[in-house]
């Protein structure tokens, strides 16, 4: 079963973007060749969905992370070495001799690169299957959740066909023999074996980037539970991307499942279910979270309404934006599906009654649904005190210290519901009103 998450809770989380400065996706891709970054982009885009694959994953992370390795590969000769293998060749041996004799006759009378080419990729792959092969080595020492894996890589290593290319010295004379022999060796019989050996590299790349990550973070992990259980909790939770942030405990589970989130403009409401958010989505695909610890029942995907816009395309304002939205949360949870919902600001494109009644409607349908988690954040406090009667709701909110007429925030969260109404000293503050009467 796939991880569901649509693109608008994923830009509503900036996870994805390569180049994207601040994204959760840029904070992690610290690889050092194409096939590590290809690996990550394919293992951060696919949550999992099944405990025990999360946590063998978590696990390998934290391996690496424990051993602190280093990665012993020059980036440049994996990619000389991916270059050539994925080039290709001649075909038979015979035809494979006639290729190198006409490349190297060629690059002697003209200016044809293919065979300098040709030779720079093979005594790579030479170096690089050297290199695997003592690192390889060096692993199998230290016990852990990859020695499948290793063992796997040193079968191939050892086979009888490639000891010839682990014993050349690339150093020294080659002839067109052997050259050819190599060629037709590393494109046909063992081309497989190659494109593995490619991809432990690859693996190792992303397993030493991510686990250095959270070393230099100080990120912790995350252990995954069975949907059955229905629960998320963790300690000093905090937003990945933000230096120094504020981190906060919550716990949520069967008989507390609906989080009820209240506070002032800039207490850190939106920041704080993005952070939820954020985490929850790295635990599912094995990697670290801006948390000292945490542990979460697996859930079948991730929807979120937290920057609606109007929609001038289709013709939406951005009340219907919002209903629109709501009603594909509505109609994912009616699936059965186990997800976590998070709703900030319900229906602020409209007039407050409005507002209030379909906030506190809609809050008292999902909180039907036992399965699911749900935050919901609003400014409206009065819809609090009508939820109250519901007993798997909790009440959180983040508070706003006044220092004289000055708001000031502790992002750090507090049970209950807040009273903070700071909307007109800000306005004052601002001299919105001197300015218009004047």
């Amino acid at each position: 079963m796939n991880f569901a998450i649509d693109k608008q809770s994923q830009d509503e989380l900036n996870l994805t973007g390569k180049f994207r400065q601040g994204s959760v996706f840029h904070l992690f891709n610290t690889v050092k060749t194409r096939g590590g970054e290809q690996l990550l982009d394919e293992m951060f885009g696919t949550p999992l969905t099944n405990e025990h694959i999360i946590n063998d994953r978590t696990a390998i992370f934290r391996y690496f992370q424990q051993h602190s390795l280093n990665f012993p590969f020059d980036a440049k000769q994996v990619t000389h070495m991916r270059e050539y293998i994925e080039a290709g060749s001649a075909g038979t041996l015979p035809a494979t001799w006639l290729n190198v004799m006409m490349k190297k006759t060629l690059s002697s009378i003209t200016r044809d690169e293919r065979y300098k080419a040709m030779i720079q990729g093979l005594q790579a792959t030479i170096v690089t299957l050297q290199k695997c092969f003592a690192f390889a080595a060096d692993l199998k020492t230290i016990r852990g959740p990859f020695d499948a894996r290793i063992e796997s890589i040193r079968e191939i290593l050892h086979s009888p066909e490639l000891q010839p290319l682990l014993e050349t010295d690339i150093y020294q004379s080659i002839s067109i023999a052997t050259i050819a022999r190599y060629d037709h060796l590393l494109h046909n019989r063992a081309s497989e074996a190659i494109l593995d050996i490619l991809r432990f590299i690859a693996e190792t790349d992303v397993y030493i980037a991510v686990a250095n990550v959270a070393t230099e973070k100080g990120f912790g992990w995350a252990r995954a539970l069975p949907r059955s259980a229905n629960m998320l909790k963790a300690a000093a939770l905090k937003h990945p991307c933000i230096s120094n942030a504020t981190g906060n405990n919550i716990e949520m589970k069967s008989g507390s499942n609906m989080m009820f989130l209240t506070g002032a403009n800039m207490a850190g409401k939106s920041t704080w279910m993005k952070s939820i958010g954020i985490a929850l989505y790295l635990a599912h695909a094995g990697f670290p979270v801006a948390a000292d610890e945490m542990e979460f029942s697996v859930r079948d995907g991730i929807c979120s309404s937290i920057n609606v816009a109007d929609n001038i395309q289709l013709g939406y304002s951005h009340f219907y934006a919002e209903v629109v939205r709501v009603k594909n949360a509505a109609e994912a949870t009616a699936t059965g599906k186990h997800l976590l919902l998070m709703f900030d600001e319900l229906f602020k494109g409209t007039n407050v009654k409005d507002a209030f009644d379909g906030t506190l409607a809609v809050a008292e349908a999902f909180a039907e649904y036992k399965n699911c988690l749900f935050i919901v954040s609003t400014h409206i406090i009065e819809v609090g005190e009508s939820l109250k009667q519901l007993s798997n709701i909790q009440f959180t909110f983040m508070p706003t210290i006044m220092k004289g007429k000055t708001p000031q925030y502790t992002y750090q969260l507090q049970k209950g519901i807040t009273e903070d109404r700071q909307g007109m000293i800000i306005i004052r503050n601002e001299g919105i009103l001197d300015l218009i009467n004047a």
